[in-house]
């Protein structure tokens, strides 16, 4: 047993552990996926308003290189060739190219109406300001030809073909070499890649007063081998990795490859280019880049025609993530076995406490079982074991009491039995020799000397045939007749009949009956004898004035309870176990047979009844008669 609540009891830890261990992975896991989510879309959040702050940066360059007034009166002699001019130019290009916060690879140059570069400087990742650059032409770029045509300003995301690279002198810094790279699309998204360049492009037009051409100033920040932007989003915004695509050609990272070096050159997977590039929508969730699995994070990037041309893209390696739910799945198994453990400990004395009661309880049903009615166990506490040991010391009292009932009911069958017997045998011969002394009686003087004797014979001869006629009343086996039955009308008959007796003139009889009491189904005759023979027996114990209440009540619909009390002698407590035994009588010998009460009690009993004594000496007697008000049959015994 104590194997069993020990083993049981580590189970339960066991399994409930496992649960709470399975429910809590799974809330981490859920919580980690919206952790993951939420820190993704922060991240592109942020690097997108990095992204728009440089667009803000070239396009303010821009602005105030077109209305400044040094630039303003210097471009229109600058066009003709004057010197002074193009030094003056020259000064504010470079000043305002090589600003602080302007860090990167820029290129700014002033266009003529047919998109001729009338000055130009590039400025290098590492801050180096390249030659004066005056000639080439830009006015086949669209957004340069769109702007000179519509005279509108634009800051848009644009492709910048080799030749105008060439012209800026950047064409070496915008080539870059495709990898082959795995889950990439089999052809690149634009063919240009690896040659042309991807820049932030502002091109605001310069309005001279009276001049009828149209001039502007262009600022290009490229983004091809130039790691400034994506480094100020990872190290400035807690991004763990940012990335510029053109097309699907990445072109500014800090995503390491396999040597830990950039990957640049290496292609987005072709799951992601079909999103982003093709439908030109974002992406979110888990991707392979360069060579393992992150959350990721990918937006298009749109020219000024509103075409995609590269990916703006934010992400954290998968494995970081992965890191802390083993992290934490190792630390629940460890609290897991330790709860184990502890329990373990615990289970020992627990089961002890639980099993003890449990053994005794076994041992006293095994001695039950050999009939020893002694027998108790010790209760513990106040919880469920206590219950269970007040509720087995009640059965052994009840089931002590049952048998002495059965006993009892053995002992009244068998004086039964001998009674009828007994009866049979003597009712014929009693009944001859009481017609013959009655014969002989009538025919004797009355001043015969035998006349009182026959007188006598008679007398005893008649009692002797009343009690022979009680014992054929015991002991007979009869079915009762059963009727539904107003057991109101019944008792005052039962009043009536007992009112009429001499020996009840001082008695004062009172019945109190409930109105809600329904007919019932019993054997009127049966049972106006048992209340007939109690309201005897109750005014026999009543010396002299005296109270008889009868009363009556329903309980659970089911029971009809009639309560007789007197104010009589009352019964002593050593008698109330012999009551309903035969041949008991308490009165003075001859005015009593002893069987009365037993009658009652077999009558009750075949109406599957019960009755109940309650007495207290000087006080009175109450007898309680509990009667089904629907018989289990319509001709039971």
């Amino acid at each position: 047993m104590q194997v069993v609540l020990i083993g049981s009891f580590l189970l339960m830890v066991a399994l409930t552990l496992g649960l709470n261990a399975l429910v809590i992975s799974r809330v981490i896991d859920d919580y980690l996926k919206s952790a993951e989510a939420e820190r993704i879309d922060r991240d592109m959040d942020l690097a997108s308003q990095f992204y728009r702050l440089k667009a803000e940066e070239i396009t303010d360059v821009g602005q105030r290189v077109a209305k400044d007034p040094r630039v303003l009166q210097a471009l229109p002699v600058a066009l003709e060739g004057q010197s002074e001019a193009l030094a003056t130019l020259d000064e504010e290009l470079s000043r305002k190219i090589t600003v602080p916060n302007l860090s990167g690879t820029h290129f700014i140059c002033l266009l003529d109406d047919r998109g001729n570069i009338v000055l130009g400087r590039a400025l290098w990742s590492n801050d180096q300001l390249s030659k004066r650059i005056t000639n080439g032409n830009w006015g086949e770029l669209p957004i340069v030809e769109r702007v000179l045509t519509q005279n509108t300003a634009i800051t848009a995301t644009e492709i910048i073909p080799e030749e105008f690279l060439s012209q800026a002198g950047l064409a070496g810094q915008a080539f870059i070499q495709l990898k082959e790279t795995q889950k990439a699309a089999s052809m690149p998204y634009d063919p240009r890649e690896g040659t042309a360049g991807l820049a932030l492009t502002s091109v605001i037009p310069i309005d001279l007063e009276g001049a009828a051409k149209r001039m502007a100033v262009v600022v290009v920040y490229l983004f091809n081998n130039d790691f400034t932007l994506v480094d100020q989003i990872r190290d400035a915004a807690g991004v763990d990795t940012a990335t510029i695509f053109y097309g699907d050609l990445r072109i500014s990272t800090n995503v390491p490859d396999e040597t830990g070096e950039r990957a640049v050159g290496t292609r987005v997977s072709r799951e992601v280019f079909d999103v982003v590039l093709t439908e030109g929508r974002g992406y979110e969730g888990e991707a392979f880049v360069v060579n393992e699995w992150y959350i990721t994070r990918y937006e298009p990037l749109f020219d000024h025609l509103d075409h995609v041309v590269g990916i703006l893209y934010v992400g954290a390696v998968k494995s970081s993530f992965e890191r802390l739910i083993d992290t934490f799945d190792q630390r629940v198994t460890l609290v897991a076995f330790i709860c184990i453990l502890c329990a373990a400990t615990f289970s020992v004395p627990i089961s002890r406490f639980i099993a003890r009661p449990i053994a005794e309880l076994v041992d006293a049903n095994q001695r039950l079982s050999r009939g020893d009615m002694s027998v108790r166990v010790q209760t513990y506490g106040k919880g469920e074991l206590c219950l269970l040991g007040d509720s087995f010391n009640n059965m052994v009292e009840k089931l002590d009491e049952t048998q002495k009932k059965l006993f009892h009911q053995e002992k009244l069958a068998s004086v039964g039995q001998l009674a009828a017997g007994v009866a049979h045998e003597i009712n014929n011969p009693l009944g001859t020799i009481l017609l013959l002394t009655d014969v002989m009686y009538k025919e004797t003087p009355r001043d015969d000397p035998h006349h009182e004797d026959l007188a006598m014979v008679i007398e005893e001869a008649t009692r002797c045939k009343s009690i022979v006629a009680d014992l054929l009343n015991f002991s007979r086996q009869q079915h009762l007749l059963t009727t539904n039955t107003d057991i109101h009308a019944l008792l005052e008959r039962v009043v009536s009949d007992a009112r009429r007796k001499p020996r009840l003139d001082q008695i004062e009889i009172e019945t109190h009956f409930d109105e809600d009491v329904p007919e019932i189904q019993v054997d009127q005759d049966q049972i106006q004898q048992v209340f007939t023979n109690l309201l005897n027996n109750a005014a026999e114990a009543i010396e002299g004035k005296g109270r008889i209440t009868i009363s009556t009540q329903v309980e659970y619909d089911r029971w009809l309870i009639i309560k007789l009390a007197d104010t009589g002698c009352g019964i002593p407590e050593e008698d109330m176990g012999k009551l309903f035994t035969p041949f008991f009588t308490r009165k003075v010998s001859g005015k009593g047979t002893g069987l009365g009460l037993s009658i009652v009690y077999g009558i009750v009993k075949m109406h599957r009844g019960q009755i109940q004594v309650q007495s207290k000496i000087g006080e009175g007697t109450s007898i309680i008669v509990s009667l089904p008000i629907q018989h289990p049959s319509d001709n039971g015994r």
